[in-house]
């Protein structure tokens, strides 16, 4: 009898079929099957930010912080503290009437101390207090070491004559300084308004402020020829001009449109002496 089937030399046994794993079936979506990929929670219990950015450690916080608050002091320090940027000198620019000298007085900027420390509007409040003459004054730290003074005076309108003194009045009616010496081209001004019912109504201050607010609105062509404004009420003033000639001015209103009005007719009448704007669109002339 033959024996069992041995497997010829050469011949390969078969090989075994292995059960598949279970769970592990491509494409399956059941429950009992384990999930791919990584987890997407926390790891070593810290949450990493997408894009790759770290929040910073709380050393390197402490660290920043420290060094702001050193940088601040030390900022502080050389501002209030230090010998570096302290006032040594000041500046006035500006002046015309005023002296460099007399307005660098009338500051009285505290010298030595930190620049930083100076009070700006103090120094300009004691200027115009000490000076009427100035109008507005800028005041500005030039570091290191410098204050600087910008400074814009008034220029008169019209002069009061009091005794062999004159009283210079501003563009605003204020009367800021009294000279010696009457400057050129500054027209006098003539108030009898005692008896008018506009004194009371409007008070000195405000009649000579109208005054000057008609000075103001001429050219300079017609200014220079004005040697008298004469008040008599508010609505009542009138200007004296070379040559004798006259105009009847009324009061400061439309004082652009009456100036406009008497200028060309100073130019087509060269020969008239009155003049009459105080009606603007009506204006008279006469004495040809």
């Amino acid at each position: 009898m033959a024996g069992p089937t041995t497997a010829r030399r050469g011949e390969k046994k078969p090989a075994r079929s292995r059960p598949p794993a279970s769970g592990r079936s491509g494409g399956s979506s059941g429950g009992g099957g384990k999930k791919s990929g990584k987890s997407s929670g926390p790891k070593n219990g810290r949450f990493a930010p997408r894009g790759g950015f770290r929040l910073p450690s709380r050393r390197v916080l402490i660290i920043t912080l420290a060094g702001a608050v050193l940088l601040a002091g030390f900022g502080a320090w050389a501002l209030y503290g230090s010998t570096w940027l302290r006032t040594e000198s000041v500046k006035a620019t500006g002046t015309g009437v005023l002296t460099e000298d007399e307005v660098v007085r009338a500051a009285a900027v505290p010298m030595d101390t930190p620049l930083a420390s100076v009070d700006k509007r103090a120094i300009a409040e004691r200027l115009r207090a000490k000076l009427p003459r100035i109008k507005s004054v800028e005041v500005s730290r030039s570091w290191p070491h410098t204050v600087s003074l910008k400074v814009t005076e008034r220029q008169p309108e019209l002069l009061i004559q009091t005794g062999g003194k004159f009283v210079e009045v501003d563009a605003e009616g204020i009367r800021f300084a009294t000279v010696t010496t009457a400057p050129k081209g500054v027209p006098l001004l003539e108030m009898a308004v005692r008896d008018s019912p506009s004194l009371k109504r409007f008070g000195p201050d405000r009649i000579r402020a109208a005054a000057a607010t008609v000075v103001a609105a001429l050219p300079k062509a017609v200014h220079q020829d004005v040697r008298t404004v004469q008040v008599r009420s508010y609505d009542s003033i009138t200007l004296r001009l070379t040559n004798g000639r006259t105009v009847v001015w009324g009061s400061e209103e439309r004082s652009t449109a009456k100036a406009k009005v008497l200028t060309a007719a100073l130019k087509a009448a060269r020969d008239a002496r009155h003049f009459d704007v105080s009606v603007p669109t009506a204006p008279a002339v006469s004495g040809s």
